[in-house]
């Protein structure tokens, strides 16, 4: 069975597939600080080498093999350009050359494969929309609904998964940036990224025909793990998980999921997601 287990106190998790060992992170947003000035008006320092350093230490501590992003590498929804475009090529550039990048396409990614070398090979028995090289970094872009790597289904979280995404023992997605508001007894409050964990829960699934005969929907193997990977970007905001009136982005959530638990990244459990 396919392990996700996250760094203590990191947006991030490492997940060991086929003997190699990969680090997962969801929602980067490069040149999200581009995105705030043209968007809201908010003028914010970039944070661009810090996110990059932050990664490239993570990598480097967690010995991977591989590093797998869960979507929205990018935060503009077209071409990458000026300082965007400029901290992704850094980023790559900072990226051993022997780590290989899965990048499970989001809904801010969509145009991201204009600018790489696209000419290299595929790889493994993955079946992968785009392959190519940044720098001396491979790059592995999946299509919008996720991809098998082992026995982790990975997506995004902006669309339906692959059927082949919810075969996997674990289920891993982004795009929520979950998090939570927490109050103290004298009114203050502050906001904190969470991890959602729980399994899949088949009511939504059983709706749609492209998952029919799946043994976990026939109640023939016990329902897939699912985990909520917190956004990596610390400034992107996010889902407010335990405040009522909030909704949720991803198609299958909540009504998808089940025995939800959330956890603060120092791993501290708050308890069921509905009793926050």
């Amino acid at each position: 069975m396919a392990l996700l287990e996250p760094v203590p106190d990191e947006p991030a998790a490492i997940a060991t597939l086929d003997g190699d060992r990969a680090l997962v992170v969801a929602d980067y947003h490069a040149g999200y600080e581009v995105g705030l000035r043209y968007e809201r008006g908010v003028d914010v320092p970039s944070q661009a080498s810090a996110r990059r350093e932050r990664l490239c230490g993570l990598l480097e501590r967690s010995n991977a093999d591989q590093l797998i992003v869960l979507g929205d590498l990018m935060h503009a929804i077209g071409d990458p350009g000026g300082a965007e475009r400029g901290e992704l090529e850094v980023l790559f550039e900072s990226v051993p050359s022997d780590v290989t990048v899965t990048l499970v396409r989001g809904n801010h990614d969509g145009a991201i494969e204009s600018w790489i070398d696209t000419d290299a090979a595929g790889f493994e028995d993955y079946v992968f929309g785009v392959v190519g090289r940044i720098g001396g970094t491979t790059l592995r872009i999946t299509d919008g609904s996720g991809v098998r790597l082992g026995d982790l289904g990975c997506c995004h979280g902006h669309t339906w998964p692959d059927r082949s995404v919810l075969e996997a023992d674990v289920v891993c997605l982004g795009h929520e940036h979950p998090c939570v508001r927490l109050e103290d007894e004298v009114g203050g409050a502050r906001v904190e990224r969470v991890w959602l964990r729980g399994r899949l829960a088949p009511d939504p699934f059983l709706e749609r025909e492209v998952y029919a005969g799946l043994p976990w929907l026939e109640g023939e193997e016990p329902t897939p793990q699912v985990v909520v990977v917190p956004a990596f970007n610390d400034l992107a905001g996010g889902t407010w998980t335990n405040l009522e009136g909030q909704s949720f982005l991803t198609p299958f959530i909540p009504a998808g999921i089940a025995d939800t638990e959330a956890y603060l990244l120092d791993g501290t459990r708050l308890g069921p997601l509905d009793r926050i």
